[in-house]
């Protein structure tokens, strides 16, 4: 950063802060982190581990901006199941990079509790165990929700929400005939990975690229999306504020 924009940056940020005071606020900000590996080559990595791991600590940045702003839940896709294809030696630095976020939000830096949303038993057993033995540890703590999106893909989530739905059902003895008039809006979202949460009133994906790829298919469906062409590991304090600025800006209507 040169002399010029340190001078200018903080300036900019309190600008934005103002602009944001007294204005709606998203609850649940949901953000697909994504850009790690251009950045990396872009930058001149040639390995593009230096990317995920940039990526890795701009999380607990987030988790901070978020709980300076008022957020309540903060949901954040690391690892999706077409990842889970790439090669064997990049998926196992994920495996380890993403397990390090978890570990390290975790302790008493951050007060939070983290959820773990995704169809964990494609993990390897001891990467999944590991993140669910840290998350446990946040169970009752004070402060923001940390969803970390791992494994996770949209269909799947709402193939599992259904599974999960006539399971409960059927274990309950409802008759076959009636099980079809159990799965309502209502149920479903009950059984969704994030049930009891409310869903995302922002979705942020950095990179330029301008899809949901699968993220949050059924959460989503009246979000307000933020595309910016930021790559995650270059994202700033600054970027975060406009997207809540230009949050503040929109009119929501539900669909209506």
């Amino acid at each position: 950063m040169t002399a010029l924009a340190k001078i200018l940056y903080p300036l900019y940020e309190a600008r934005l802060r103002r602009e944001l005071r007294g204005k709606a606020r998203p609850k649940h900000i949901a953000v697909m982190a994504d850009g790690n590996r251009r950045w990396a080559r872009e930058s001149g990595f040639t390995d593009i581990s230096h990317g995920h791991r940039a990526g890795a600590a701009k999380i607990g940045e987030l988790v901070r901006w978020s709980a300076e702003m008022g957020v309540d839940v903060v949901t954040i896709y690391l690892l999706s199941t077409e990842n889970l294809q790439r090669t064997t030696e990049e998926v196992e630095l994920l495996f380890d990079i993403i397990s390090e976020v978890v570990d390290d939000l975790a302790t008493e830096n951050y007060t939070c509790r983290v959820k773990l949303v995704g169809h964990l038993d494609l993990l390897p057993a001891h990467v999944a165990e590991r993140m669910r033995r840290s998350a446990a540890t946040t169970t009752g703590k004070p402060g923001l929700s940390v969803n970390i999106a791992v494994g996770y893909g949209g269909r799947q989530e709402i193939v599992d929400a259904v599974r999960s739905l006539l399971d409960a059902n059927i274990a309950a003895g409802v008759p076959a005939a009636e099980l079809a008039r159990k799965v309502t809006i209502e149920s479903v979202s009950e059984h969704l990975y994030t049930s009891g949460q409310p869903d995302p009133d922002l979705v942020i994906r950095t990179s330029g690229e301008q899809r949901l790829s699968g993220f949050l298919l059924w959460q989503a469906a009246y979000s307000e999306i933020w595309f910016t062409d930021t790559y995650w590991p270059a994202f700033r304090k600054i970027d975060f504020l406009r997207a809540l600025r230009d949050y503040s800006q929109r009119s929501r209507r539900f669909g209506k």
